[in-house]
């Protein structure tokens, strides 16, 4: 009979064991799922903020245009001159940068070239215009510069 009982609690404590195993992995599994849940969850939060930023960043372009040619035109009086910094102070908090000077070496993936002259002295493709300002957005060019280009002779 003792033989018997201990055949039996053996069988038991090995059905317990077994178990204890499988409800560890099912917990390890659930965590585990959980975890990467949470990392989508923050990931598409952050995905969904930086699509809001770019929605409005992209609505403004042509408000920072119109700064810009009122700048060349030395058309900004001193209170709108306040705003428009604050403005471009903000926009540039949120990642927005304005790029695209004379001078630059023309790249097709920052710039559209709207014009093409060939130039003496120049020995690279570069801006030598620049009609529009492009902007980028966390470093992603969210409008290219549009640009008058010389060329090489």
């Amino acid at each position: 009979m003792l033989v018997e009982e201990k055949d039996q609690t053996d069988r038991r404590e090995q059905e317990l064991q077994a178990l204890v195993s499988e409800r560890t992995a099912d917990l390890q599994r659930l965590q585990a799922e959980y975890v990467n849940y949470k990392k989508r969850v923050d990931r598409d939060r952050a995905h969904a903020r930086q699509a809001g930023v770019e929605s409005v960043v992209t609505e403004l372009l042509p408000v920072l245009d119109s700064i810009d040619m009122a700048r060349q035109h030395d058309d900004l009086g001193d209170g709108f001159k306040l705003v428009a910094e604050a403005l471009e102070k903000l926009a540039g908090k949120h990642g927005l940068h304005g790029f695209g000077e004379v001078g630059d070496p023309f790249d097709p993936k920052r710039h559209d070239a709207l014009m093409q002259v060939p130039m003496d002295g120049v020995e690279v493709t570069t801006c030598s215009q620049i009609m529009q300002r492009g902007y980028e957005l966390h470093g992603r060019v969210i409008r290219p510069a549009r640009v008058a280009v010389a060329e090489p002779n």
